[in-house]
């Protein structure tokens, strides 16, 4: 099959057209790539490739794009989340989301549509996996967001459908595209990986030096409540896990962030809080808290007000650093999985 003209990088259609004795320049393949990625009507043409050359490229590469199915956009905090097909009909989603900055948003990307590590609280492990994204298809997912966006997007979180390292080539390979000059023009340190806790893919990552953000969603230190909740991630020892995240810090001598999904009566006790404090003692970290969004009647509640109070200041006695973390577009089906299912139920 062909690559894909936003999944390259100049020196990759090079090589490329080289190989099909097409004499494409550096120069000549970066002009390319930049009128690819920018948004429409802003295309440079001070110094075009000859037209043959262009006609040439575009007879080698691909040039499939997404189809939007559905937009929803919530008025009470501007979340706008979208409904995506890809190149095989399989949907999956993105939200646009709007930072403190004025004007400024990031983008919440999927990795896979559908997952298979089938968290009992995400709505997409209830889809099951389908297909790996493709990184072009990323790549396309926040140029399209951003061309929508009433500003510039500046940040990109894999954190949408799918786990991000399970997929690990196809988004790394879509991350260097994003924030390659030639490409989407997102910082590196803009860009987050988010993981439920992919032991050898984390090694890997902390091997490779791949300088973007890492989040790993642990969300219980508990081995009887891991295996309920992550049945797939528990299937690693959680002593193994740690001991990567502290290689990763150390590594790389950032803060370590771990993600926990808050859920009434689950993961909000003292237990959990002296897990935490045993397994990250002596390393920076901070935790993100996140209210769970599941729209199911019998699914898993938000912690109510003393439950979360009463975790807090647990946390905060124990010496653990903390965030709230807003899950915005609640009243629009904002959860990873929630559109798509929506959808595959109707």
């Amino acid at each position: 099959m062909l690559p894909h003209l936003l999944e390259l990088l100049p020196a990759e259609l090079v090589a490329h057209a080289n190989a099909h004795g097409v004499a494409l320049r550096l120069d000549e393949a970066r002009r390319i790539l930049v009128d690819a990625h920018a948004p429409p009507g802003q295309q440079r043409r001070r110094k075009p490739v000859a037209r043959a050359k262009q006609a040439a490229v575009a007879e080698l590469t691909r040039h499939d794009s997404l189809e939007v199915l559905e937009r929803a956009t919530d008025p009470s905090d501007g979340f706008v989340k979208y409904l995506l097909r890809g190149r095989d009909g399989d949907v999956f989603e993105a939200v646009r989301i709007p930072l403190h900055a004025p004007g400024r948003f990031s983008v919440c990307l999927s990795s896979q549509a559908g997952c298979a590590m089938r968290c009992a609280f995400c709505a997409t492990g209830r889809l099951g996996l389908r297909r790996h994204l493709d990184a072009w298809e990323m790549v396309a997912t926040l140029e399209l967001l951003r061309n929508e966006a009433p500003g510039r997007v500046t940040g990109a979180v894999f954190q949408g459908q799918g786990e991000p390292l399970h997929n690990y080539d196809a988004v790394m390979k879509a991350a260097r595209v994003l924030c390659d000059p030639c490409g989407a023009h997102v910082a590196a340190k803009a860009i987050t990986v988010s993981t439920v806790g992919l032991v050898p893919q984390i090694r890997r990552f902390t091997a490779e030096r791949q300088p973007y953000r890492l989040i790993a969603s642990i969300t219980t230190t508990q081995p009887d409540r891991r295996t309920h909740l992550l049945p797939v991630a528990s299937r690693l020892p959680f002593d193994e896990l740690v001991a990567a995240l502290r290689e990763h810090a150390e590594a790389t001598g950032k803060l370590l962030t771990i993600a926990w999904v808050m859920m009434a009566g689950v993961n909000t006790d003292p237990a959990e809080i002296e897990g935490l404090r045993r397994a990250f003692a002596g390393v920076p970290f901070v935790l993100n808290l996140i209210d769970v969004n599941d729209a199911r009647p019998d699914g898993f509640a938000r912690a109510g007000e003393a439950e979360r109070t009463a975790f807090i200041d647990g946390l905060s006695a124990a010496g653990i650093p903390f965030r709230r973390r807003y899950s915005g577009g609640a009243a629009r089906h904002a959860a990873c999985g929630m559109l798509a299912g929506h959808r595959a139920a109707s």
